[in-house]
C-alpha cells in the first residue's frame, strides 16, 4: 500500500470506498473485542455492552461517504456504552477514526464545532462516571483534540499538494503551448521560404521553355531545375528535423548562423557575417536564422525583379544585429496575411530582442533586428 498516496489523495475520491471502509470496520471491531476481553478499564461488557460496542463499528463502512452522519451514529452508540462504564478503551480506535475522517474532509469551522461538541460530551460522561479521575479526563480530551488537529493537518496537506500539482500541470501546459508555437513558427518559416523559392525557380524554368523554344537555354533550365531539387531536399530535411522534435524531446537541433550561407545562396542575396569568434547561444542563432529566412521569403515574394538583396549579421557589444535589405521597391511588402512580420517580431521577442520592418528612405524595404546575447563568451 502506498501510504504517501493515501495521505495526499482525496479520501472521498478513492476507489471502492465502502468496501475498503467495511473491511477496516471489521478489523476495528475485532480489535475492540480483544481490548474488551483483555483490558481492565471498566466492567466487562454484557449482552447490551457487546451490542452497543459492535453496533458502533457498523457505520464506519460509510465514513468517507458521509463523515458527519457516521460520527453521529457512533456517538449514539458510544455515549451509552461509556455511560454504563463498560471497558472504555475498546471503542476508542473506531471513535478516533471517525473524528479523523470528519476533520480531514470538512472545513475548519465544522472541525472546530465537532471538537467542542465531542469534548463537551466526553467531559460530561467522564464527570459522571469517574469524577475523581482528573488525569483520565485530561488524557481523553487530549486524544480528541490531537486526532482533530491531525485530521485538519492532513486536509491542509492535501490542499497544498493539490495546489502544487495544479500549478505543475499549468506550467506543463504552458510549456507545451510554447513548444507548439515554436514548431508552428518553424514550419511556417520553412515551408513559406521553400515554396516561394520553388515557385520562383519554376517560373524561371517555364519562362525558359516558352520564351524562345527554337533557342532553348538548356543551361538556365537545368540550373532552375537543380535549384528546385536542392530546395526540396533542404525542405524535406528540415521538416524531418522538426518532426523528430515532435516525436522525441522538446529540444531539437536548431538552425544557427553557420547555416546562413546555404540559406542565402538559394535566394541570390549577398551575405556579410561580422560575428568573429563570438559564441552565439543556440536560441539566439535560431532566431536570427528564422528572421533572415522569413525576410528573404518576403523579399522574393513581394520585391521587384532583379532587386539587390543583402544580409548583414554583426555583433555590437552584447547585441547580435540582423539586417536584411531589399534594394528594390516593395509595394506588396506589407501585404499578405501579416503573419510573416508578426512571426519575426515574436522570434525576436522570444530571446529578449526587438525587430523593426518597413520601407527604406532611399527606396526598398528593410528588416532590422537586435538580439541580446546573455552571458556571451568569446573563444580564443
Amino acid at each position: 500500500m502506498d501510504f504517501a498516496a493515501a495521505f495526499t489523495r482525496d479520501p472521498q475520491a478513492a476507489p471502492y470506498p465502502v468496501r475498503c471502509d467495511a473491511s477496516a470496520a471489521a478489523v476495528f471491531a475485532v480489535l475492540a473485542a480483544v481490548l474488551a476481553l483483555t483490558v481492565d478499564d471498566g466492567r466487562p461488557p454484557d449482552a447490551l455492552g457487546w451490542a452497543l460496542l459492535l453496533a458502533a463499528h457498523v457505520p464506519l463502512a460509510w465514513r468517507r461517504r458521509a463523515p458527519m452522519p457516521v460520527l453521529l451514529a457512533m456517538v449514539a452508540c458510544v455515549v451509552p456504552y461509556h455511560a454504563l462504564d463498560y471497558m472504555h478503551l475498546a471503542p476508542i480506535p473506531a471513535s478516533m477514526t471517525a473524528l479523523y475522517t470528519v476533520a480531514s474532509t470538512g472545513r475548519p469551522r465544522r472541525t472546530l464545532f465537532v471538537g467542542l461538541s465531542v469534548t463537551s460530551v466526553t467531559l460530561t460522561i467522564q464527570v459522571f462516571v469517574n469524577p475523581h479521575e482528573m488525569v483520565e479526563l485530561l488524557r481523553v480530551s487530549g486524544w480528541v483534540i490531537a486526532m482533530l488537529v491531525f485530521g485538519a493537518s492532513i486536509r491542509l496537506y492535501r490542499q497544498l499538494v493539490a495546489g502544487v500539482v495544479e500549478r505543475a500541470e499549468r506550467e506543463a501546459e504552458r510549456k507545451v503551448a510554447e513548444e507548439r508555437l515554436r514548431i508552428a513558427r518553424d514550419l511556417h518559416d520553412l515551408l513559406a521560404h521553400s515554396i516561394t523559392l520553388i515557385g520562383v525557380q519554376t517560373s524561371v524554368a517555364a519562362h525558359v521553355l516558352v520564351a524562345d523554344p527554337d533557342r532553348l537555354d538548356r543551361e538556365a533550365l537545368v540550373k532552375a531545375l537543380d535549384g528546385i531539387t536542392e530546395t526540396c531536399r533542404e525542405a524535406r530535411s528540415e521538416v524531418r528535423t522538426t518532426l523528430d522534435v515532435l516525436r522525441a524531446t522538446p529540444e531539437g537541433p536548431l538552425p544557427d548562423l553557420a547555416s546562413l550561407p546555404d540559406l542565402v545562396r538559394t535566394s541570390g542575396a549577398d551575405l556579410t557575417v561580422r560575428t568573429g569568434s563570438a559564441k552565439v547561444p543556440a536560441a539566439v542563432g535560431a532566431a536570427a536564422y528564422r528572421i533572415v529566412q522569413e525576410s528573404l521569403t518576403n523579399a522574393v515574394r513581394h520585391g521587384s525583379p532583379g532587386a539587390d538583396l543583402s544580409v548583414d549579421v554583426g555583433l555590437e557589444k552584447d547585441v547580435l544585429t540582423v539586417r536584411v535589405t531589399n534594394g528594390g521597391s516593395a509595394p506588396g511588402g506589407t501585404g499578405g496575411s501579416g503573419y510573416g512580420i508578426l512571426g519575426m517580431r515574436e522570434r525576436a521577442r522570444s530571446v529578449g530582442g526587438t525587430l523593426s520592418a518597413g520601407p527604406r528612405d532611399g527606396g526598398g524595404f528593410e528588416v532590422a533586428a537586435e538580439l541580446p546575447l546573455p552571458g556571451r563568451e568569446v573563444t580564443v
